[in-house]
């Protein structure tokens, strides 16, 4: 009932915002309305918000005019996003591969937990991945994936220190993805799915020793007054989409679809150079400084060494990518051997039992 409820609302909104675009703009123009992520990250306010509801009109001269809010204050929850995307509620949507797991596991293949820890590389693992979901989302959402862009590195954050992987036996983390579950599975520790806006809460209650969340998400909420101990080892880059309705997409002229493609290439560029330096800036921040963006959070951070990084590979081997290829099958498996497995020498093999 609450999915129907917020749908009807999102709906509403969508046709107020298109009638008041109509009496305000020629009719020669194409609006975009558009759904971000989350307010309180990084990415909407300096990258997905001003792109859409500034730039984008400012390079077509008028003749594409975006008009985009995040999913909190539409009140939408990230799996309902691509489905009202599918039914032409939104025309482009921001969002995370977690939104689209119940159709298919393919999505996550471009973000198994803790296997790459470079961000040079997880960009050649987004790339090769790419044509792989541009088909999903095309048969599966009527959608065109415009993007893939990277959140801030996603890290591990708890209240009793971390010197090492195996120092997380027994804690109840936070996950947001069945991938990330099987990471703390597979460490020993036990998988807890919280919703980030619940996670202070939840850390208070002692219903959770540890949460994975990015490293600026970390510092934005403050995690540091909860959680003052942090194991930097890379569980995840929080692997985004940028993706529009396909009806949408085909109104468009073959310049303002070459247009769209340039523009939305730039800012993906932009937001993949801006991760590679938010990590530090964020750690910075979160342990001693200096900060440049506000207080020091006075963590005491533990960097992965080699031992911790061996185990990790273990766990990747022996637990992660083999439960993916069992929810994927032999199929979605080889195809990613193909593609991601090349680009990090890494092969799914699925276990017959």
């Amino acid at each position: 009932m609450k999915t129907i409820k917020h749908y009807i609302a999102v709906l509403l909104i969508g046709l107020v915002i298109s009638g008041i675009s109509r009496l305000s703009v020629a009719n020669d123009t194409i609006i975009i309305k558009a759904v971000g992520t989350w307010s309180y990250f990084h990415n909407y306010p300096k990258h997905e918000g001003p792109f859409w509801n500034q730039h984008i009109a400012e390079v077509s001269e008028g003749q594409i005019v975006g008009e985009i809010k995040p999913q909190d204050e539409l009140g939408v929850r990230g799996f309902e996003i691509m489905r009202l995307l599918k039914n032409g509620v939104f025309d482009f949507a921001f969002g995370l591969p977690a939104y689209t797991m119940e159709e298919s596991e393919i999505f996550e293949g471009a973000d198994l937990s803790s296997l790459v820890q470079n961000i040079a590389i997880q960009r050649k693992v987004a790339n090769a991945y790419f044509p792989t979901l541009e088909r999903a989302f095309s048969e599966k959402y009527n959608a065109k994936l415009m993007m893939l862009y990277p959140f801030p590195s996603q890290m591990i954050w708890c209240t009793e220190p971390v010197n090492n992987i195996k120092d997380l036996q027994g804690r109840r983390i936070r996950v947001f993805l069945k991938t990330l579950a099987d990471f703390v599975d597979g460490a020993g520790a036990i998988p807890v799915s919280v919703p980030y806006h619940d996670v202070p809460e939840a850390l208070a209650k002692h219903k959770i020793d540890c949460v994975i969340t990015g490293s600026m998400s970390a510092y934005t909420a403050k995690l540091y007054s909860q959680t003052p101990y942090g194991f930097t080892l890379r569980v995840g880059w929080g692997l985004a989409f940028g993706a529009m309705n396909l009806d949408k997409w085909n109104r468009l002229s073959p310049p303002q679809k070459a247009l769209l493609q340039q523009e939305v290439a730039t800012l993906t560029d932009n937001m993949w150079q801006e991760t590679a330096t938010v990590d530090d800036s964020a750690l910075t921040c979160l342990s001693s400084g200096p900060c440049p963006i506000g207080d020091i959070g006075n963590m005491t951070l533990v960097a992965p060494s080699e031992t911790d990084l061996a185990i990790r590979d273990q766990i990747a081997k022996d637990v992660i990518l083999p439960r993916w290829t069992q929810r994927c099958g032999p199929e979605c498996a080889a195809n990613w051997n193909r593609t991601v497995g090349k680009v990090i020498g890494l092969r799914a093999e699925i276990n017959v039992r």
